[in-house]
């Protein structure tokens, strides 16, 4: 025991623990995205929004959690919040039959996404847990806010700096090597992803 209280607060951006799926599972899961009748775009762009918002830096943002489906993120405009909610209802339903969490779901659609477009398989890793609501801090969760992804061809306005610059900048939060920010962009332009 100590000084302090063991309990969660909001600015902690606390997500529930979630379970690791077998290798039967993942593939139920894949088996199901494909038979949703969802395209490769909607798979991969559901999955990249939903992993795009990782900041090395604090470590906030990305998949776990599957906070892509709250606000703020669910109504951003470069989510395409009408196709967003679309995926992600064919997704919570996939979740509630299989006993898995709509966050590893979301990452599993992309990878089952990726393997339809390149017929090669993708491996993923299970475990993540869905955020609520309530333990969402959408005031500060709206700094993650993309002004400008690269890698979806989007820019919400002109800025000071190039597109190119923030590209860079966005790959440095994601942690990126080089060479994995040239296999992203090629990639994701090759699926068709844009926000254009």
């Amino acid at each position: 025991a100590g000084d302090f209280p063991a309990n969660d607060y909001i600015w902690q951006d606390p997500i529930p623990a979630g379970k690791p799926l077998s290798d039967a599972d993942v593939k139920a899961i894949k088996d199901k995205v494909h038979a949703s009748g969802l395209s490769v775009q909607q798979m991969v762009e559901t999955a990249w929004a939903s992993a795009s918002t990782f900041r090395a830096s604090d470590k906030r943002g990305g998949a776990n959690g599957a906070r892509l489906r709250l606000a703020p993120q669910k109504d951003w405009a470069i989510n395409k919040p009408s196709q967003l909610q679309s995926v992600l209802d064919t997704y919570a339903d996939i979740a509630s039959a299989t006993g898995a969490s709509i966050a590893d779901v979301i990452v599993i659609g992309g990878a089952a996404g990726i393997e339809k477009a390149s017929q090669a398989s993708v491996a993923v890793t299970t475990g993540r847990g869905d955020a609520s609501q309530e333990h969402t801090d959408t005031a500060s969760f709206a700094h993650l806010e993309p002004r400008a992804d690269g890698f979806r061809n989007y820019v919400e306005t002109e800025f000071a700096v190039s597109p190119e610059e923030m590209m860079l900048d966005k790959a440095q939060l994601l942690d990126l090597t080089p060479a994995e920010m040239t296999v992203l962009v090629g990639g994701l332009r090759s699926l068709g992803i844009s926000a254009s």
